[in-house]
């Protein structure tokens, strides 16, 4: 990892920082940031969560899934906790606290949409940092390559129904003309614009070119993280400040779902008898969110000022070091497997 990877918690800490300070201090440049929308997507935004997800994608080799049937319990384990397990367990623990235990120090309307981001980071797996995760617990690189392939062209078509279905158990109305929005403009056009650029540079198959292209990325992706992280916590400034413990409270949840996600999949893998190198990224995959996607389609559907929007973000900086924490609990766990 180099040095921005390794200390990601602490660039988000200081753009969350930044963002207060300067959402404080020159509400009027934040004001027009967020008129630049067209379709309820917020152009600034959509354009450096672009930057995030395109170098994503283009890591992505679809032509790993012919080897989907080699190994299929580690598929079959990720596919189960990713979309039949854990968004409902996140909209469950999202009900559960807003709704029930912190309901006298969230407002109704604030607790919903509270709700409706933690269902968002729910129903969208991870799709980048999980590379990062199997090299960490050295797992079988291709395999995983496989698992996430299968559970992006999954996300394409259960994405929006299932976020949908989940809000409305919660009693959040769905435009469902700015889910599908967002579905097209931050999953299936940055899919096909990564396989198209993937197949461009990589021809040779010598991966040279690849390489030098997602290094020349690699600073933009993050860029466009931090400036992202730095806008929301601006356009929530005033409502931080006069409620700082919000932070907490939706980090509360968050923490709970992480864990306990990751508890039930690893346990699993273990009862199901996964080689070490599968069931390690497996669990991560189900563990982790693609956050970038949830914080747009957050901002589209409820705004850039939203509770849900800052539920994402808040997603952001709890995942990192939450993650290397389990990353730590795989790699003394090995002897189990």
């Amino acid at each position: 990892m180099g040095l921005f990877e390794r200390y990601l918690s602490v660039w988000v800490g200081l753009a969350i920082i930044v963002g207060i300070l300067a959402g404080s201090f020159a509400p009027e440049a934040f004001a027009v940031i967020a008129s630049f929308e067209y379709a309820h997507v917020n152009l600034v935004i959509a354009v450096l969560i672009w930057l995030m997800i395109y170098p994503m994608m283009v890591q992505i080799d679809f032509s790993s899934i012919k080897d989907v049937g080699k190994k299929p319990k580690g598929l079959v384990l990720t596919l189960v906790v990713n979309w039949l397990i854990k968004p409902f367990t996140m909209a469950l623990l999202g009900w559960l606290f807003f709704k029930g235990l912190f309901a006298d120090w969230v407002d109704p309307q604030t607790a919903t949409e509270y709700i409706a981001g933690m269902i968002l980071l729910g129903v969208a797996p991870c799709t980048a940092m999980v590379f990062v995760w199997s090299q960490l617990t050295k797992g079988d690189a291709n395999y995983t390559l496989v698992q996430v392939s299968i559970n992006d062209i999954i996300m394409i078509f259960a994405f929006a129904p299932l976020a949908g279905l989940l809000l409305g158990v919660t009693d959040i109305t769905v435009p469902w003309d700015t889910l599908f929005l967002s579905v097209v403009l931050y999953v299936l056009i940055p899919l096909v614009a990564g396989a198209l650029t993937r197949r461009k540079l990589d021809k040779s198959d010598d991966h040279s070119k690849l390489n030098q292209f997602l290094a020349t990325m690699k600073p933009w992706s993050i860029i466009g993280l931090l400036a992202t992280v730095t806008l929301l916590f601006g356009f929530q400034s005033e409502t931080i400040l006069d409620k700082p413990e919000a932070i907490l409270l939706i980090a509360i949840p968050l923490l709970i779902q992480t864990y306990g996600i990751f508890a039930i999949a690893y346990f699993m893998a273990k009862k199901m008898k996964l080689p070490h190198n599968v069931a390690g990224p497996a669990c991560m995959i189900g563990t982790s969110n693609f956050f970038e996607l949830a914080v747009a389609v957050a901002i589209s559907l409820f705004g850039l000022h939203s509770g849900a929007a800052l539920a994402t973000v808040v997603g952001v900086l709890v995942e990192v070091p939450v993650m290397l924490s389990l990353v730590w609990f795989v790699n003394r766990t090995r002897h189990w497997f």
